[in-house]
């Protein structure tokens, strides 16, 4: 069964996880690691994004976040990094930032200029553009799909051919708008963060997830992968984002950057990102 929203009416002291997907994916992206994070006793929720925007997409995971009861831990994938970091400027409840292979815009940013930034993406070249109604009496707006033929190789190129057949045929495309808007005061220079980069990602773009990651000063895990990190390595994922738990549930919840970055000696023990007591080893990169 898909993951989808379900309302919680937890009073637990360990926060609500709330997965966030990105642009050509839906809420079931994030199946695998829901499961795991169920297993471990984690009350979990991956609402719809709407894909229509950063400032409506925000409001939307936002109003989400309100009816929450208890504190969250807000986990974004590629463009659901853009909007985890808009939404959680109006939640008083989010108490840190996972990303996951994912945009982490400062004020004023627009993706497209970042996404024109890097030197791994080849989403642009991949990109068809389609058409949407936007309301009686108006233009029909545009949005963006990936086309099918070079799917796998932008968005999934750790997959099966016959997995990300499907995944290219039942993909959801993201409004132009998306890309074109520009983003508001971001929630990381309040929050804890941390961020999974995949090495391998081709669609956002590995470097330039790698630097805004680092510019939220992000304790940065990186993974041997493809853009869908999370499906091709769930348990990898949900290792990091129970490690994130665990700090901010001993931290008390204290809106503060995490202060570390992954020492060379962690490096050079091969796992990037690797923090004691964390359980997470990363893949060196």
């Amino acid at each position: 069964m898909d993951a989808s929203v379900q309302p919680s009416q937890s009073t637990s002291t360990q926060p609500t996880v709330v997965l966030v997907h990105g642009a050509f994916a839906d809420a079931s992206s994030w199946n695998g690691v829901v499961e795991r994070l169920q297993r471990q006793g984690c009350t979990v929720v991956a609402p719809p994004n709407p894909l229509r925007g950063i400032t409506a997409d925000a409001d939307y995971i936002a109003s989400a976040l309100h009816q929450i009861d208890g504190p969250v831990l807000l986990v974004g994938h590629s463009y659901g990094g853009a909007v985890i970091t808009n939404a959680a400027t109006t939640a008083s409840n989010v108490v840190g930032l996972v990303y996951v292979c994912a945009f982490a815009p400062d004020e004023g940013e627009l993706l497209i200029n970042i996404e024109n930034g890097s030197t791994d993406s080849v989403l642009n070249s991949a990109l068809v553009q389609l058409q949407y109604p936007a309301g009686q009496g108006a233009e029909p707006a545009a949005e963006f799909a990936i086309n099918p033929a070079a799917f796998r190789e932008t968005f999934a190129a750790d997959l099966p051919a016959e997995q990300t057949a499907v995944m290219a045929a039942t993909q959801r495309p993201v409004a132009v708008a998306a890309f074109t808007e520009p983003s508001g005061p971001p929630a990381w220079k309040n929050l804890r963060s941390w961020a999974v980069v995949a090495t391998g990602d081709k669609a956002a773009g590995a470097d330039v997830v790698r630097s805004m990651a680092d510019r939220a000063n992000a304790y940065i895990i990186e993974l041997e992968g493809s853009h869908v990190i999370m499906i091709s390595q769930p348990d990898a994922v949900t290792d990091v984002i129970l490690a994130a738990l665990r700090e901010v549930t001993e931290a008390g919840y204290s809106s503060v950057p995490r202060p570390r970055m992954a020492t060379e000696e962690e490096r050079r023990r091969g796992g990037v990102g690797t923090a004691a007591g964390t359980g997470i080893n990363a893949s060196q990169s």
